[in-house]
């Protein structure tokens, strides 16, 4: 996660515009890919799009999100998921993963959180929602806790200056939904478009890094 800097994320019922929007993600430069849990039958719509993108992008890590209990959590890992991302501490799901070795991202939204996530075996921290708390909230946890890795998500965009603010204040990575799936006034996805952003954004990115 920390070498891709960003972990975009989406949901869609339709594994043919699923499938469109992971290749313009894929193109852009992305190796990492959060699918959301966050519709009927969203476990099928992932089973068939992992399938296909174990075929045609090897190279892709694809993780689920939106996770809120241990039972999805392992049904996921069962179709093949790489992570496991959660907006909440559950205690249940770190039980689950940590048992099979599949690394999981925690939501925390404080420092009592997030310091009962580390204990449990989180290893990258999910700020939930990002836009309440702002980047500051990131400097001031790293202070006392300097080996916490934090994830914002929601209230990230690919804007520089966004970015520069949450990288700065010491973000391990960040989650990228909304922000870069492009749509038209029709609500359809705008795929060359979220191509070039992905690009864009994991170059500027990388200038942060280095």
């Amino acid at each position: 996660m920390k070498d891709q800097g960003m972990v975009p994320l989406f949901y869609h019922a339709d594994i043919e515009v699923a499938k469109k929007v992971v290749q313009a993600i894929y193109n852009g430069g992305a190796r990492l890919l959060e699918f959301t849990n966050r519709g009927d039958y969203a476990h099928q719509v992932f089973a068939e799009l992992y399938r296909y993108t174990a075929k045609e992008m090897p190279e892709l890590i694809m993780g689920v999100g939106s996770v809120t209990d241990a039972g999805t959590a392992s049904l996921y890992m069962q179709l093949g998921a790489n992570f496991i991302v959660t907006p909440v501490l559950r205690e249940d799901i770190s039980i689950v993963c940590n048992r099979r070795k599949v690394l999981w991202s925690s939501g925390c939204g404080s420092l009592t959180e997030i310091a009962r996530a580390e204990e449990l075996g989180c290893e990258i921290v999910k700020l939930f929602p990002g836009s309440v708390y702002g980047p500051n909230f990131i400097k001031s946890v790293r202070a006392p806790q300097p080996w916490t890795n934090i994830m914002p998500t929601g209230g990230v965009s690919p804007d520089p200056e966004n970015l520069k603010a949450w990288f700065t204040s010491g973000a391990y990575c960040v989650g990228m939904g909304s922000k870069l799936m492009l749509k038209d006034e029709k609500g359809n996805y705008k795929y060359s478009e979220i191509e070039t952003l992905t690009k864009s954004t994991l170059a500027y990115i990388n200038e942060l890094h280095s």
